[in-house]
């Protein structure tokens, strides 16, 4: 199954890969990007799409791996959690409760 999903991962990469290759040979177009701050030189109009492309990529992956990172230690956590509880349900289970249980009454109590 991860040889499969390797493959297909690679196929996609090379149709991709084709898509931006032929986008750029046939916009040759030259423009000025000017970004109210700064103003961008000559370029060809495939490079900056491209390169917007590939910006959002990057941004995406860096967004959605905060959110692994995050989810995956709220998993460790609650799976710490859980083993505490397994063991605590354990002693219980191991625990003899045919002895007597005293109470002691508290001293603030009027009885």
């Amino acid at each position: 199954m991860r040889s499969l999903q390797r493959l297909l991962v690679g196929c996609l990469l090379i149709v991709v890969l084709a898509f931006g290759v032929l986008f750029s040979i046939q916009n040759t177009d030259k423009a000025a990007l000017d970004l109210l701050i700064v103003q961008l030189p000559e370029q060809r109009v495939s490079l900056w799409v491209l390169l917007a492309f590939a910006v959002g990529g990057i941004a995406g992956l860096l967004v959605s791996s905060a959110a692994i990172i995050r989810l995956k230690s709220q998993g460790l956590l609650l799976q710490r959690k859980l083993d505490k509880r397994e063991k605590e349900l354990a002693k219980l289970r191991t625990s003899d409760f045919r002895t007597p249980v005293t109470v002691k009454p508290n001293k603030g109590s009027k009885s």
